[in-house]
């Protein structure tokens, strides 16, 4: 039998969800022990993740040319328990999941781990990293198995290739749930910024999906603020309509008071 799809406030004291996404069940392990906003499934992960599947476009290669080949990459900042990237690895992106070293140790390597064997052959790839965004982004390593950016670096993975490694240019950078604290909002900012100059070409840079949940309006205020100047993003809310029929679409019967204050905000890098 098919797992509910649950709010994420109804599910902190369950250590391993079942989530139920398209044809798949991901099986996450979650810890709320207040060490780490990062450990266990937020809302806003849910959120952008049925929004990702209901409007990201599937692409089929070009002929004479695989899946593989041209498959679109994305990176994701503060992967947390790994939702959304999963997410999108069933529907063929390759993936750069990221947090600091305490939830990649904790809950997010093994969650990506578990869960990517029972994918079907033609979905992409995720690859978990730390990125620690208080690192300033000219100290960020692309060469390295298990490490972008920490105060504590790793050793490279003996089973990872640098030819193998995911890089920049990226198609999609997305994250959820990260703006709770006005320390990191520079930092996010910062980090968000360089990953679309790092991806950008002649003609355009690529989305930023950022999705909150509006506890402190001055605070989510103050961030799509910032994003616009010093950060020279344009910013526009995506209509409550559409996140409404993604929700609907997944089968989440869920009551309007359980995601309301959710919001996603496309950030454009202006030229």
């Amino acid at each position: 039998m098919r797992p509910l799809l649950r709010p994420a406030h109804e599910t902190k004291h369950i250590s391993v969800l079942a989530c139920p996404f398209r044809t798949h069940t991901f099986h996450l392990a979650q810890r709320d022990n207040g060490q780490t906003n990062g450990s266990a499934l937020w809302l806003g992960a849910q959120c952008l993740s049925l929004f990702l599947s209901d409007n990201l476009k599937h692409r089929p290669p070009p002929s004479g040319r695989t899946a593989a080949e041209i498959r679109p990459r994305a990176i994701e900042l503060g992967s947390g328990i790994g939702l959304s990237a999963l997410a999108l690895a069933s529907m063929g992106w390759d993936v750069i999941a990221t947090d600091l070293n305490d939830v990649v140790s904790s809950v997010l390597a093994d969650n990506i781990s578990r869960n990517l064997v029972q994918l079907s052959p033609h979905s992409g790839s995720v690859q978990v990293r730390v990125l620690d965004w208080s690192v300033p982004p000219d100290q960020w390593v692309w060469d390295h198995a298990q490490t972008i950016a920490s105060s504590q670096p790793g050793k490279p993975h003996p089973a990872l290739q640098p030819g193998s490694l995911h890089a920049p240019p990226f198609d999609l950078i997305l994250t959820s749930d990260t703006i709770y604290s006005a320390d990191l909002v520079t930092p996010l900012l910062r980090a968000l910024h360089a990953l679309c100059r790092l991806s950008a070409s002649e003609v355009r840079s690529p989305p930023v999906y950022l999705c909150l949940e509006r506890r402190d309006p001055a605070l989510a205020d103050y961030a799509l603020s910032q994003a616009k100047d010093p950060w020279n993003f344009k910013v526009e809310r995506i209509p409550h309509k559409k996140l409404a029929k993604a929700i609907e679409k997944a089968g989440a019967h869920w009551e309007k008071s359980d995601w309301e204050g959710v919001e996603i905000w496309k950030l454009s890098l202006r030229s």
